[in-house]
C-alpha cells in the first residue's frame, strides 16, 4: 500500500514567525499515523524550519536545485547544500519554473538527476495549461513531460521519483479539476508507467497539485490513484494545512 504525502509550497511566500508557528501547531497536534508531511519554504527560512520542526514529524522539503555540484551560478543552490539542511524533497519542473524561468523538459531532467545524485526525492511536477486541456491534449501533454523524464531514469532511479500532476489552469485560480478528472490523469500517468514495470507503476506515488484545499482534500484524496497533494496557498496557514493532513490518513 502506498503511503500518503502531503507537500505545503509556499512558493514565494513566508516570514520567520510563520515558520515558528508551524512548528508550534505541528508540535502541539497529532499528525495521522502513516502520512508523510512535507513543508517547503523558500530557502532563506530553511535553517529556521529545521530548528522550528524538531519537535514534530514534519519533513523538509526545498522550491529547485541547481544541476551542478558548485561553480559560478550566482543565486543558485545545489542537491549537497540542501543536504545540509536536513531537506528530504525538491521539486523540479513546477510549472511557474517552466512559465517563468523557462525551464526546459531537459533542464527539469537535469534538476532530477541532481536531486538523485544528493540523495533527495524529486517531486517530478507535471501539467496541462488550459489551452491544451479545451484542445483535448491533457493526455499528450502531461505522458510526454512524464515519458521525457521516466524512459531516461534506470529502474532503481524510477523508484526514488514521486510526481505531482498539477493542471496549470488550477493552480492560484481558485479552480480545481473534478476528482474524476484529477483520478483520469493519474490513472494515466500509472499506466503508462506500468510499461515499464507494472510493480513499480503501483508503488508509484502521485499527487495531485492544484488548488487542492480543506474543503475538497477528502473527495480528491479517495481517488484510487490519488496519493496525496502538492499544496498551495492552503499550506501557509496551519489549521487549513492540518485539516489537508487529517484528510490524507
Amino acid at each position: 500500500m502506498r503511503r500518503p504525502l502531503i507537500a505545503g509550497n509556499w512558493k514565494m511566500n513566508g516570514s520567520t514567525a510563520l515558520v515558528k508557528a508551524f512548528g508550534d501547531a505541528f508540535a502541539a497536534a497529532r499528525l495521522p499515523a502513516g502520512v508523510d508531511v512535507v513543508v517547503i519554504p523558500p530557502f532563506p527560512y530553511l535553517e529556521t524550519a529545521r530548528q522550528a520542526f524538531r519537535n514534530t514529524s514534519l519533513k523538509l522539503g526545498a522550491q529547485t536545485l541547481n544541476p551542478q555540484p558548485s561553480g559560478a551560478h550566482t543565486g543558485e543552490v545545489s542537491g549537497s547544500m540542501l543536504q545540509e539542511f536536513d531537506v528530504a524533497y525538491v521539486l523540479v519542473g513546477h510549472s511557474e519554473r517552466r512559465q517563468l524561468y523557462q525551464e526546459t523538459d531537459e533542464q527539469v531532467f537535469d534538476r532530477l538527476m541532481a536531486a538523485l545524485a544528493s540523495g533527495l526525492t524529486p517531486i517530478l511536477c507535471v501539467g496541462e495549461t488550459l489551452e491544451e486541456r479545451d484542445a483535448g491534449h491533457t493526455m499528450d501533454v502531461v505522458l510526454g513531460q512524464v515519458e521525457y523524464v521516466m524512459s531516461r531514469l534506470e529502474p532503481a532511479q524510477r523508484s526514488e521519483v514521486v510526481i505531482a500532476y498539477e493542471p496549470v489552469w488550477a493552480i492560484g485560480t481558485g479552480r480545481t479539476a473534478t476528482p474524476e478528472q484529477a483520478q483520469e490523469v493519474m490513472a494515466g500517468i500509472r499506466s503508462y508507467q506500468a510499461s515499464f514495470d507494472a510493480v513499480l507503476a503501483e508503488q508509484l506515488k502521485l499527487l495531485y497539485g492544484g488548488s487542492m484545499n480543506a474543503n475538497n482534500a477528502a473527495e480528491l484524496l479517495a481517488q484510487p490513484d490519488i496519493d496525496g497533494g502538492l499544496v498551495g496557498g492552503a499550506s501557509l496557514k496551519t489549521d487549513d494545512f492540518h485539516a489537508i493532513c487529517q484528510s490524507a490518513g
